[in-house]
């Protein structure tokens, strides 16, 4: 499988595109060397742990494995989802829970895209309510992405929209209420291998809002969302994100960071 991008060149001063086929190697080449760097720099000895979930964070969790084992480290691992807590299990590490460490050093996750201004959109895999309370109890937050998460505006790359996690009773009238404010187009998460819709970890239902204004104030929707009854949380992190690292196909890693 390939991914195909247009790379600008110029001809005789004409701005032409060529499209550019990059391989899946590339972009899971991407995925690691990002999150080998975030681990790297920001994991240390007695560190509590937040493991984020996504394709991205099994490569930090190898890491973090390999640096347990060749530097002893000792690290409490507290998991965002029933994923992150099978990677914590299958790597022989440390599982903790918020019961027992509820400020945490550094929760490193993935994210569905990053914007400009550091907001997140995140929960495309469903756990977006269990990854931001982990994030919230973390000193630092770090995301770790390839380049194909990196965007100017929301929206301008993730193209299934923002996931908002509802108490099932509700979603319609939750559904109505968004889109009568701010437009755009609300789907029903549907489940892949069974019929009907998907079911959090916290036995919710997710909604994908496909917005069409790319210019909203992140921190005000985000707030006006979870003020409607039923909403249990949204897929926006707005000013939560402290650093981001975003690999590249060559190998080479971007980073950002935020004034929080």
């Amino acid at each position: 499988m390939c991914l195909i991008v247009n790379k600008c060149f110029s001809v005789r001063g004409i701005l032409k595109f060529r499209p550019v086929f990059l391989s899946t190697m590339s972009l899971e080449k991407a995925k690691q060397v990002a999150a080998y760097r975030a681990v790297d720099e920001f994991v240390t000895n007695n560190c509590v742990f937040g493991v984020g979930s996504g394709s991205t964070v099994v490569y930090a969790v190898q890491r973090l494995a390999e640096k347990v084992e060749t530097e002893n480290l000792k690290v409490t691992c507290i998991p965002t989802s029933f994923q992150a807590k099978q990677l914590i299990f299958k790597h022989n590490l440390t599982l903790g829970e918020l019961d027992t460490n509820p400020i945490l050093d550094v929760t490193i996750d993935g994210a569905d895209e990053v914007d400009a201004n550091m907001t997140l959109i995140k929960g495309g895999g469903g756990c977006l309510l269990q990854e931001k309370i982990v994030a919230s109890c973390s000193k630092i937050m770090i995301v770790i992405a390839d380049y194909t998460k990196d965007s100017k505006k929301l929206g301008e790359r993730y193209k299934k929209g923002i996931p908002i996690e509802v108490i099932p009773m509700a979603y319609v009238p939750i559904k109505n209420k968004i889109v009568s404010v701010y437009g755009g187009d609300i789907k029903l998460r549907s489940a892949v291998a069974k019929a009907g819709p998907v079911v959090t970890d916290n036995g919710n239902f997710i909604l994908d809002w496909l917005f069409t204004n790319q210019d909203l104030d992140w921190h005000n929707v985000s707030t006006a969302i979870k003020n409607i009854p039923g909403v249990v949380e949204t897929g926006l992190f707005v000013n939560m994100c402290h650093k981001a690292y975003f690999g590249q196909p060559e190998g080479i890693v971007i980073e950002r960071s935020a004034s929080l």
